[in-house]
This record gives C-alpha cells, sequence and structure tokens, in this order.
C-alpha cells in the first residue's frame, strides 16, 4: 500500500473532520441521545410523564433514523444540506409518530446537533454532522468504499465531499437489506451514472460450496463456486436435541428464535440469542404493562391491547414485538417470571447461535438452519434477505418449521 494511501471507516474520517471544523477534542458517548431524551422528559412534572416515557423507544429509533437519512428538524440551521423532509422521514419510522412523538423527536435532535457543535457526539453524529452541516473534507483523485449497497443517504452526501476524480464501490446489490435503518435503495445503480463507473462482475463465492451456490440461483443466476459440495435439505422433523453444536439458527423474526432457544436451555443445550438491541426495547415494554404479580392470563391481554394500539399507528415491528411478549409470558406464570426469563436468555453466551437474517449479515458457519422460512416474504428487501440468510452456509444448509421440532 502506497504511502500516500488513507485508510478509514466512514466514521473515523468523519470523526476527524467535525473535531477540526469546531477545533475542540471530541468526546464519544454512545448514549447520547438516550440521555437528552432522559433529560428532556425530566424536565416535565413527574405526573406528565407517563406518555412521553412510553414513546421512549421509538424516539431513540427516530433519532438514529433521522442521523442515517439526513433529517433536521425544519426551521433550524437553514444552512445545513437537509437531505430528508420530515413527511419522508416520519414514513420511514417503524411506526407513524403522533404529535408529541413528534415533538420528542425534534427536540433530542435540536440539542443533539447543538451539543456536536461543543464537542459532544455519538456514532451517528461522526457522519451526520461533517455530512450535513458545512465541513470541509478532504478530497481524493481516487476513493474506494466497500459494502457500497449498506450507504444510507447521509454516507452518500459525506462520500459526495470526498470524490475528486474515480470512485470505485465494492458491493452486492443482492444484499441490500438494511431498508429498514436507513440503507439506500438502488444506492449502486445510481452511483453508475454519477460517477460514470463501469459495472464489473464478481460473482464468484469462496464460501459457499457448489451445492449452496446453486440453491440461490433463483435469486442471483450467475452465482458461481470455486469447490464442489455441500449439502441442503429440507428436514420434515428433527429431535431439539440434534441441532449441531456450533451451528446457526436463523429466522426471519426474532419470536421463534426465542421460543425456540427457551427449549433448547431446557433440553440442557447451550444457546446464544443477538438481542443486544432487542433485548432492552423488548424488556421496557414488558415492565409497563403490569407489576412483577400480573398473571400470565392478564399479561396476554396487556400485550394484546398494547399490539393493537401500536397496529393502529401503523406499526411494522408490533406483530414481531407482541409475539415475543407472549413467547416469554407462556413460560412465566406472572409479568415478574416472564421478565426473568427473557433477561436469562439474553444473557446467555453459548454455542448454537440464534439470529434473525439481518443480524446474521456477514457471518458464516459450517452448518447453518432456517427456521421458519415462510415468514419471509416477497419484496426485493425480503428477497434479498431470504438470499443473505441462504449463503450464509458454509458446507451444510437446512430447512425446518417450527411446529416439526420434536422435544
Amino acid at each position: 500500500m502506497l504511502s500516500t494511501t488513507t485508510v478509514r471507516t466512514f466514521n473515523s474520517l468523519g470523526h476527524r473532520a467535525w473535531a477540526k471544523t469546531t477545533n475542540k477534542n471530541l468526546k464519544l458517548d454512545s448514549k447520547k441521545s438516550a440521555n437528552i431524551l432522559r433529560a428532556i422528559i425530566d424536565e416535565i412534572p413527574k405526573k406528565s410523564q407517563g406518555p412521553l416515557w412510553d414513546s421512549y423507544w421509538n424516539v431513540i429509533h427516530a433519532v438514529g433514523m433521522a442521523k442515517a437519512l439526513g433529517y433536521i428538524p425544519e426551521g433550524i440551521y437553514p444552512d445545513a444540506n437537509h437531505l430528508c423532509p420530515q413527511g419522508d422521514f416520519h414514513a420511514s419510522l417503524e411506526e407513524l409518530p403522533d404529535d408529541l412523538t413528534s415533538d420528542l423527536i425534534d427536540a433530542t435532535l435540536t440539542r443533539s446537533i447543538k451539543q456536536a457543535y461543543e464537542g459532544l457526539i455519538d456514532y451517528n453524529d461522526q457522519v451526520y454532522m461533517p455530512a450535513l452541516f458545512g465541513t470541509t473534507l478532504p478530497r481524493f483523485p481516487l476513493v474506494k468504499v466497500d459494502e457500497y449497497q449498506d450507504l444510507n443517504p447521509t454516507n452518500h452526501a459525506l462520500l459526495d465531499k470526498l470524490v475528486r476524480h474515480r470512485l470505485i464501490g465494492v458491493g452486492d446489490p443482492w444484499q441490500n437489506i438494511y431498508g429498514f435503518r436507513g440503507a439506500k435503495q438502488g444506492g449502486m445503480q445510481e452511483a453508475e451514472a454519477k460517477f460514470k463507473m463501469t459495472a464489473c462482475s464478481l460473482s464468484q463465492s469462496f464460501r459457499c460450496p457448489s451445492e449452496i451456490v446453486r440453491n440461490v440461483h433463483w435469486r442471483v443466476p450467475h452465482f458461481t463456486y470455486t469447490r464442489t459440495g455441500g449439502y441442503v435439505e429440507n428436514l420434515k422433523r428433527i429431535q431439539g436435541t440434534d441441532f449441531a453444536e456450533d451451528s446457526a439458527i436463523l429466522c426471519r423474526n426474532n419470536a421463534p428464535l426465542f421460543r425456540l432457544a427457551l427449549h433448547l436451555l431446557s433440553a440442557g443445550r447451550s444457546v446464544q440469542v443477538a438481542g443486544s438491541d432487542i433485548g432492552p426495547k423488548l424488556l421496557g415494554i414488558m415492565r409497563r404493562l403490569g407489576d412483577t404479580e400480573t398473571s400470565a392470563a392478564s399479561l396476554l391481554g396487556a400485550i394484546d391491547d398494547w399490539e393493537a394500539e401500536k397496529l393502529a399507528k401503523q406499526s411494522t415491528t408490533a406483530h414481531d414485538l407482541a409475539a415475543c411478549m407472549r413467547v416469554f409470558a407462556s413460560f412465566g406464570a406472572t409479568l415478574g417470571q416472564a421478565i426473568s426469563y427473557a433477561e436469562h436468555l439474553f444473557a446467555q453466551r453459548g454455542t448454537i447461535r440464534l439470529l434473525t437474517g439481518h443480524k446474521a449479515k456477514g457471518l458464516e458457519w459450517q452448518t447453518v438452519y432456517i427456521l421458519d422460512q415462510g415468514l419471509i416474504g416477497h419484496s426485493e428487501q425480503e428477497l434479498n434477505l431470504r438470499y443473505v440468510m441462504e449463503t450464509r452456509s458454509q458446507d451444510r444448509l437446512f430447512y425446518i418449521n417450527s411446529q416439526d421440532i420434536q422435544w
């Protein structure tokens, strides 16, 4: 590598640029948005705080999405690069925000931007601030970008400030699965026209053997392999004790994974559920459904009411979250016990990995099970997700439905 070559992540490059813009030693705080939101809620009389706390997780998610899409609250920083109008931003969220939630989102973002100018940032700010708020970045005659299909609009805005002449993007359009967190659909094709790029195919897999590759020709017909072998099978039944050690079980939704993981634990198996993001959110919702002695029957009723309320707001995640809570309710006699089961499960660090397809991207295992494939939809993003899940295997790929697992 030439001594003149700079190798950095978007975050690292943006961090340096923002530090130079503000002329401050930046302090990085991953809980910045949460701290701001708590401070805003604490400013309200305690008796009126309930609805604000009910919106907590929606606001936290929305602030992250705002920084990915390039939304800036209207009426502030007119010279900044406002990439996303409020209507488009609201339409991208897990549920349409009511006026209170919308105000909380804007208030949190406004304080966050102000704090970023004062030197306090989070990981999202490392790209959001230099991309949209007038920062001067170094321009390079040649820029190479990996995982191009995952870039969000704010990434693209930062990239526009870096490219002086040529751009090389490496990515797989069939692995564009992160639209729910802001990844730009069609970004690779758009770049071809914008930067006058020539598309070159890199269709050979070094992970997947021939049988795994042939199994995804439904999505990528030109996909080829470097080694023969592999195995694909639709299992009609399997004993719960027969799942291979050091394997991965992938599913479109969380709830089937949580149920299977609890059964595996009961059978003495070692599991690990990828729940670092959904775990705290799920536990936070459950704790607000009643006190610890709330019976399982009453808890199920509260979950139904919560789901109905969220669906009325056009939530895209309410079904899965409610299904997850019902799983834990079915294992505990009270809300307190259900929460204990959830906490115990999320604390496990075992050898059988259980993940959603989105969390599995970029990972690989010798043996992969795809659980309840019928949950995968038929949109472009969903078909891409199926393709990603089916190409995580280095050797053996099995399909199994929850009702066909014997205990």
